[in-house]
């Protein structure tokens, strides 16, 4: 059965000779796998060079709810993303972002409002000039907020400790071993003021955004199952 949908690339991976597996965040399956041909012409209706990290794309595919890959009948760009493309700073956040989507979401999850916060996210990464380098942040905090985890970042002096399972601030008798001190949790204080508007006004070290990415994804693997390390992460650390 053929049907029409978007979609925003995660990664693609080496499958035979002639097919490598793109894995795609559609906006009405989910995220799903689909065979896609290794270059063999110009005239080919569905081209490798369209599956850049975070690329958005309009898909014509078949669905078969029980097969594992699926196919695609025609593929064609949804929106240009010239600057993910040709920016380091914005190429190596793509790739770390798609990644950590990919580990993310998973086959199930078909959520319109969660699309439609990644793409609109994608395209506001396209078009931002200033404060680039915090966008990844923000855009962590904010998918919390879809996937059910969001935290309670009001803290006061009396509960200064964050505790990371429970997702507040905490008093010091309540802790165990997964929670930040009151001068690490400044940093999800932070967080919780970020917006995509005034990112940029957070004037932010290298180290600082490190520490907070290793805060975030450490909370992101105490809330979703079989949440792997990050080969992206790396590159990223170095923006």
């Amino acid at each position: 059965m053929l049907t029409k949908t978007e979609g925003i690339v995660l990664g693609t991976f080496s499958y035979s000779d002639t097919y490598s597996i793109a894995r795609v965040y559609t906006r009405d399956f989910g995220t799903v796998a689909y065979l896609l041909p290794k270059p063999r012409g110009r005239r080919s209706k569905v081209r490798p060079s369209l599956f850049f990290p975070l690329s958005l794309l309009r898909l014509e595919v078949e669905h078969f709810p029980l097969r594992d890959i699926q196919r695609m009948k025609e593929v064609e760009r949804l929106i240009p993303l010239y600057s993910l493309c040709t920016d380091m700073i914005k190429a190596s956040i793509a790739f770390f972002l798609a990644e950590f989507l990919l580990s993310v979401l998973r086959e199930s999850d078909r959520n319109e409002a969660t699309y439609a916060y990644i793409r609109h996210s994608v395209e506001l990464l396209e078009a931002t000039e200033k404060g680039v380098a915090n966008f990844h942040l923000a855009f962590m905090m904010g998918l919390t907020k879809y996937l059910g985890i969001y935290p309670n970042v009001e803290g006061n002096d009396k509960n200064p400790y964050f505790d990371m399972l429970s997702g507040e601030f905490v008093t010091p008798s309540q802790l165990h071993s997964h929670y930040l001190k009151p001068r690490e949790g400044r940093y999800l204080r932070l967080l919780g003021r970020m917006t995509y508007r005034n990112m940029h006004l957070f004037k932010l070290s290298r180290g600082d955004r490190n520490l907070i990415v290793d805060y975030l994804l450490k909370y992101y693997r105490l809330h979703l199952y079989d949440f792997p390390r990050l080969k992206s992460l790396e590159v990223l650390r170095e923006l």
